[in-house]
């Protein structure tokens, strides 16, 4: 065989290879059905082992959450015999809330001492001045003289979802900084542990192990915001049995707002007894489901009663958050203060219907605090807000509005605005009160608010959609 001849055999030869190449890529770029139902099974088996053995990662909670949980040593009050059993300590966690010193924790914690002394994870320790406390819910609230401390942020424990994943961090048995992860097992609990008769109880139940020494400490979600106060465990043994507490975190917000403020929380009271429903009296009632709360009595003269709601109406939510039962009304109700106005939606003959309620206090008057204001517009936005007192006018000396609650599932919690955020300014104009901001507001149809929140440096932006 000549070269020339060797040549074109090789390259008939190498032509064919690429043209059986060519015909293979293309026959697999059009694949048969039943090679594509094969890769379909095989894709959705590959999608469900990853999603199902894909860890989950708390370690980054963790770091973020551990160095603003701290342990509480209480000094108690001598009695009679105190100075033969010699001094006697409590111990527990707590919470710092704010980077200048403000810290949360249980009032069983802290109950009866004569002096409190406070450790940080770096091993600082403070004396610390309690602000006040509040009975009902088991809150109590300190500051230590400290600036820039670590501290969290309480994230929405309304959007908390049976079987979500969390972490309670604190001290249980002393042992500093100890963090334990379970599920969200129940929302809503009334487990009658608190004492007083106006006692707000809808805990967060989980299963994180709790034990002595976590109470007062960091129930949070995986982003690591605060979403609870560990508070009780229900138990035979003394230890965890996988029952475990935490007053939600909204509700703790507001309650600790209040202290820091006034020195005592200003609770509002709607002025109505209501009961669960079961499935006989829904059908009686003509209701789509076996839901809401139904009005058993009313407080003569009362917000309720003045506001246009009647014996036999079920309420089915409070502000666009489902109630079904007395401890979740009283949760509700506790984030809000006499004088500001609810939106009250309930069913009445078959029909849902929405009232606007002014609450009052538990004298039935409707005294309002630092200017606080609920117009329709705000209600439309979906937050209230309040004018800033003498302490924050000195950190905000250009003025502004303290938002204090935001309702779920409305526009201003779609753009991640968190309770607590001082607006500054509508559309680029200066917000110097309370009257100013509410005639910015309806002035912009799409207003575009910024401000500030306590501790964080920077300006920050929201613009929610009526």
């Amino acid at each position: 065989m000549t070269t020339r001849s060797l040549a074109v055999l090789i390259s008939a030869c190498f032509l064919s290879a690429m043209f059986g190449v060519f015909v293979a890529s293309s026959l697999r770029d059009v694949p048969s059905v039943e090679d594509q139902a094969v890769s379909t099974q095989l894709d959705d088996l590959r999608l469900r082992t990853f999603a199902s053995s894909s860890p989950t990662s708390f370690i980054s909670a963790a770091e973020r959450v551990t160095p603003a949980v701290v342990f509480v040593r209480s000094y108690l009050k001598r009695d009679l015999l105190g100075d033969l059993q010699g001094e006697r300590t409590t111990t527990g966690s707590a919470v710092i809330v704010s980077p200048d010193g403000y810290i949360a924790t249980n009032n069983h914690v802290i109950e009866g001492a004569r002096r409190i002394r406070i450790t940080l994870e770096d091993r600082r320790e403070f004396d610390a001045e309690v602000v006040g406390v509040d009975e009902s819910t088991d809150l109590a609230l300190l500051k230590i003289e400290a600036d820039g401390l670590p501290n969290l942020m309480f994230g929405n424990s309304d959007s908390l979802r049976v079987g979500e994943w969390v972490l309670a961090v604190g001290n249980p048995f002393s042992l500093n900084s100890t963090v334990t992860a379970g599920i969200v097992s129940a929302k809503g609990r009334s487990i009658d542990v608190l004492e007083p008769d106006d006692r707000i109880e809808s805990f967060i139940q989980t299963d994180a192990a709790v034990n002595p020494g976590n109470s007062g400490g960091a129930l949070v979600n995986t982003a690591g915001e605060l979403i609870g106060i560990n508070t009780a465990i229900i138990t035979n043994s003394g230890r965890h049995e996988g029952f475990a507490f935490a007053i939600p975190g909204n509700l703790a917000d507001r309650v600790i707002r209040d202290l820091r403020d006034y020195g005592e929380v200003k609770r509002a009271v709607l002025g109505v007894w209501i009961q669960g429903i079961n499935d006989a009296q829904a059908k009686q009632l003509r209701l789509p489901s076996a839901r809401g709360a139904l009005i058993t009595n009313l407080t003569p003269d009362g917000p309720a009663a003045r506001g246009g709601l009647q014996v036999g109406d079920v309420m089915t939510a409070i502000n666009g958050v489902e109630i079904n039962s007395s401890p979740e009304m009283q949760e509700q109700l506790s984030r809000y203060r006499p004088g500001q106005r609810i939106r009250v939606t309930y069913i009445r003959r078959g029909a849902s219907l929405n009232l606007s309620i002014l609450l009052r206090d538990k004298s039935n008057r409707p005294g309002q605090l630092v200017g606080e204001r609920s117009d329709d517009l705000l209600h439309q936005l979906g937050f209230e807000v309040r004018g800033l007192t003498p302490t924050e006018l000195r950190q905000y000396p250009e003025g502004g509005v303290r938002v204090i609650s935001i309702f779920r599932h409305s526009p201003a919690e779609s753009t991640n605005m968190e309770a607590g955020f001082v607006i500054t300014s509508v559309n680029g104009e200066g917000v110097t009160s309370l009257d100013r901001f509410l005639r910015l507001l309806h002035k912009n149809s799409n207003p575009l608010l910024g401000g500030l929140y306590d501790g964080y440096d920077g300006e920050y932006f929201y613009q929610p959609a009526p």
